[in-house]
């Protein structure tokens, strides 16, 4: 398999924002459980413990990064089944981060957002993020799991290449 990249960088009056969208032929409210609920959160991405609610912060595991580190992770917004605003700071800086979903004849679109500080880490950010929507799409058809290989570095240049193009066009 040789995924194809589909994420985008959109600069706004606020910064810039990495954008990758999925689209699922399901209810807005299982493709909303497939990315707040932990036992299906952990099918792609990793589990998550902890009192859920916006303005709080939960324990997320990344199952598939290497020694799947637990990290915590702020519910900036929790609007079910549309909206899940969240936030987290590591070694790399503050991961802002929405999931926009929405529903229309019979399938659901998910936007996933990454609101950029910087465009320095696109290289690195968007071809895992392309990863782990993979992963979700895999979770949920029961397609085989796709390799990282496949994603990084191949499609870092893409990304990469984002940075330079004119956002007019």
């Amino acid at each position: 398999m040789n995924p194809r990249p589909t994420g985008r960088l959109v600069r706004a009056a606020t910064g810039s924002d990495l954008v990758l969208t999925r689209s699922f032929r399901a209810s807005v409210e299982d493709v909303w459980a497939s990315v707040t609920e932990p036992e299906r959160t952990a099918r792609w991405f990793g589990p998550w413990k902890g009192d859920a609610a916006p303005g709080r912060t939960i324990q997320v595991q990344m199952s598939f990064e290497d020694e799947a580190p637990w990290f915590d992770m702020h519910i900036d917004a929790c609007e079910p089944p549309h909206r899940l605003a969240i936030s987290a700071t590591d070694e790399h800086g503050t991961w802002r981060i929405e999931l926009l979903l929405s529903e229309a004849d019979g399938s659901t679109r998910l936007e996933f957002v990454e609101h950029l500080d910087t465009e320095e880490q696109i290289g690195e950010n968007g071809p895992g993020w392309e990863y782990y929507l993979d992963r979700l799409v895999a979770a949920r058809d029961g397609s085989p799991e796709p390799d990282f290989d496949a994603y990084y570095p191949a499609m870092k240049p893409y990304f990469i290449d984002q940075i330079g193009q004119d956002p007019a066009g």
